[in-house]
């Protein structure tokens, strides 16, 4: 029986348990809402979804249907079931820190996907010794024949599309609506909003 409909606060995040076989779906409330995304091992959070040893197993720079996130001990931890969104996600791109907005001339504090991913875990006692690279979803990061990439608007989408994943083990999953507003990643307004998710 699908659990109730949970808010990640614009800008904010939001951590939850996830059991092994477990479903989790992540919505894309507004449909232009990028959602940084993280698993950790549940008992050890020295093993997390790892980015650049999923790439070694997919042979994709973005994920499909049937593809599992491995972690950087290389064990599957989530598996895409389904995607409703168009499939345009990244997992190029490092969490946006305070040293990122720095650099894109933001002067005080602005939040950002690290200390969001920190906060969140915080709150189920739980402590990550870094940032791992996230799972960005419904972010796109065009690229090109030459290697060049852009920060683009995210593509047209419906308004409540999703992603639906399964859990390969028992995991703390994280995520941050993140909180850019200098880029178009969450579309041309620049305008961060919440997005939600479930447990099934």
């Amino acid at each position: 029986m699908a659990r109730a409909v949970m808010e990640i606060p614009a800008r904010k995040g939001k951590a939850v348990q996830v059991a092994n076989g477990c479903h989790i779906k992540v919505i894309n409330t507004h449909g232009q809402q990028v959602v940084d995304t993280w698993a950790f091992n549940g008992s050890d959070p020295t093993e997390f979804m790892s980015m650049e040893h999923t790439r070694a197993h997919t042979l994709k720079i973005s994920p499909r249907v049937g593809d599992s996130l491995r972690s950087n001990r290389r064990r599957p931890m989530l598996t895409i079931i389904e995607d409703t969104s168009g499939g345009v996600h990244d997992t190029l791109i490092a969490a946006c820190d305070r040293y990122r907005y720095a650099f894109l001339g933001v002067v005080d504090h602005h939040d950002n996907c690290a200390d969001n991913l920190r906060l969140a875990l915080a709150e189920l006692n739980f402590t990550c010794t870094h940032v791992p690279s996230p799972l960005n979803l419904f972010m796109h990061i065009p690229w090109d024949e030459a290697g060049g990439l852009q920060f683009a608007a995210p593509p047209a989408r419906l308004p409540g599309s999703y992603v639906l994943f399964r859990a390969e083990m028992d995991l703390v999953v994280a995520f941050s609506a993140c909180p850019q507003d200098v880029l178009p990643i969450n579309g041309r307004a620049c305008r961060p909003v919440e997005a939600h998710f479930m447990l099934i």
